[in-house]
Order: structure tokens, then C-alpha cells, then sequence
């Protein structure tokens, strides 16, 4: 019972504290954009493209320090976030593919899980 506890919360519970912003904002701050998205959903990502089922074995190739996530959807964030912050990169902002901050225009932090 502990062990799907778990695994729900790594998987559905939001990660706090990261802005919502467009790649190309992310990149004018300096961070290192890294899009976690199958290869066949990526058209015009300007970053590293590592999907998410490639990361355990290709992070080494990120800098270290202060990274941009671009995910397709809420769950591939969370998870995406937690294996990149558990091996000391700074995942500061991300992009959904569909996500609202970017149709509103606003830049700011998003609780997307409230």
C-alpha cells in the first residue's frame, strides 16, 4: 500500500515553485533548455532533446546548473523534474505543450495543481 502511495505522488502531485514560461524566455535567462517529450512529439525545440525513458541513461550529457523542461503533460513535468532536482540540476521553469500560462500571455509562477 505504501509503495502506490509512493509511486502516485511522484507521478501526480505537482511540483511547487517552478514558472510556467515560453522556451525562448527560459533561454534569455541562461538556462539550459531540455526537452523531455517522445522524439516524434518534438518539431521545433532549440534545446537538448532527451525524452523522458532516455534520461537515466543520457543526463550526464545536461550542464550543470539551471535548466528550462519543456514535457508534453503534467505527469512526464513531475517526473521529469523530481529524476533531474534528485541528481543536483536546478530545474527552474518549464513549457507544457499545451500549457495556459502561454495563452494567457503571463509569465509567473503556475500552480497548475491547485
Amino acid at each position: 500500500m505504501l509503495a502506490i502511495l509512493f509511486i502516485a505522488y511522484r507521478r501526480y502531485y505537482p511540483v511547487k515553485g517552478i514558472q510556467c514560461m515560453r522556451e525562448s524566455e527560459g533561454k534569455e535567462l541562461g538556462r539550459t533548455v531540455v526537452d523531455i517529450r517522445h522524439y516524434h512529439e518534438v518539431h521545433d525545440s532549440k534545446g537538448l532533446v532527451i525524452p523522458y525513458a532516455y534520461l537515466k541513461r543520457f543526463y550526464s550529457e545536461i550542464p550543470q546548473g539551471s535548466v528550462h523542461l519543456i514535457a508534453g503533460d503534467r505527469v512526464e513535468l513531475n517526473v521529469g523534474v523530481r529524476f533531474l532536482r534528485k541528481r543536483g540540476f536546478q530545474v527552474r521553469s518549464y513549457e507544457l505543450a499545451a500549457c495556459k500560462c502561454k495563452s494567457k500571455g503571463k509569465k509567473g509562477v503556475f500552480d497548475y495543481g491547485v
